[in-house]
């Protein structure tokens, strides 16, 4: 297999209600399916919402993976329509819960990757994953997973390229930045649109719209390509939308990988380049 249609399903889940939340994701992968999509990507947090009150909360609305209700949804869903889906789900693992995302195609359960970065109120509500950024090799490519607030940092990015993957997905809730001007891009599709031309591969950012307990999400979902320049999207902030393109992730790797003029993962001088622990130094802070 070679090119292929890649979607981006941006709707708004309900929270607490995994029964409403397999019906439109459900309804949107058919739509997606009917226009040829052989990929399609979910929000993150899809099956059962996003702004829990507390872990217990959290822990209420998580499910095993793979087994769960609205994992095996998308399973049978993915098993119909001879497809893959990469959707955001809050997972049950024994007594630890993780923010993932779950990769499944025509024959099952392909992989899960939980979110390495806990933004603010999740680091209350989730696990720390230990697993890193494991790349998936599928017949449509080798892909990649991080999950919103994964893609504030170079690292997902590049780990995901040094593993071999073709498209990073960034299954999100991206909320507004303060202090976003009106006339440019969102910070979000900005992180994208640099994090596929540093690493020269694809990369799919896929939000949500809507509010929970009065946190507004963004939308704007985008495909990006290996080049930086948006495939397709971004999409509205406020509308249920898909958002497909056209990609050949295993046909591109020798435009993408062979480019004469630079070698962003080639070029790389890893012998100048620090690393270690960052401790920020606040003692001379004032409020």
């Amino acid at each position: 297999m070679t090119g292929f249609i890649l979607a981006g399903l941006q709707f708004e889940p309900a929270l607490g209600d995994p029964v409403a939340n397999i019906e439109t994701s459900s309804r949107l992968i058919r739509e997606a399916a009917a226009a040829a999509a052989r990929l399609v990507v979910l929000p993150e947090a899809a099956s059962a919402g996003y702004v829990f009150t507390d872990r217990a909360d959290a822990r209420r609305n998580a499910e095993p993976v793979p087994d769960g209700p609205v994992c095996s949804a998308w399973a049978a869903l993915a098993a119909e329509l001879d497809l893959w889906i990469v959707a955001g789900i809050t997972e049950l693992a024994g007594e630890k819960v993780f923010n993932s995302a779950v990769l499944i195609g025509p024959d099952g359960h392909v992989g899960t990757f939980r979110k390495a970065h806990l933004w603010n109120f999740e680091k209350e509500l989730y696990d720390r994953q230990e697993d890193g950024f494991p790349v998936f090799e599928t017949p449509l490519g080798n892909i990649g997973i991080g999950i919103c607030y994964d893609a504030w940092f170079p690292e997902t990015f590049r780990s995901a390229a040094l593993g071999g993957a073709d498209l990073l997905v960034l299954p999100s809730n991206w909320v507004p930045v303060p202090g976003q001007p009106e006339d440019l891009p969102a910070m979000a599709n900005l992180m994208c649109m640099t994090g596929a031309h540093s690493n020269q591969f694809f990369v799919a950012g896929v939000s949500r719209i809507g509010a929970e307990r009065g946190q507004p999400f963004l939308g704007r979902s985008l495909i990006v390509g290996p080049g930086g320049w948006p495939l397709a999207g971004p999409a509205s902030n406020d509308r249920e939308e898909i958002v497909l393109a056209e990609v050949d992730l295993i046909g591109s790797r020798a435009e993408r990988l062979g480019n004469p003029f630079n070698q962003p993962l080639g070029d790389r001088r890893t012998d100048v380049y620090q690393t270690g622990d960052f401790t920020a130094d606040l003692s001379g802070a004032t409020a």
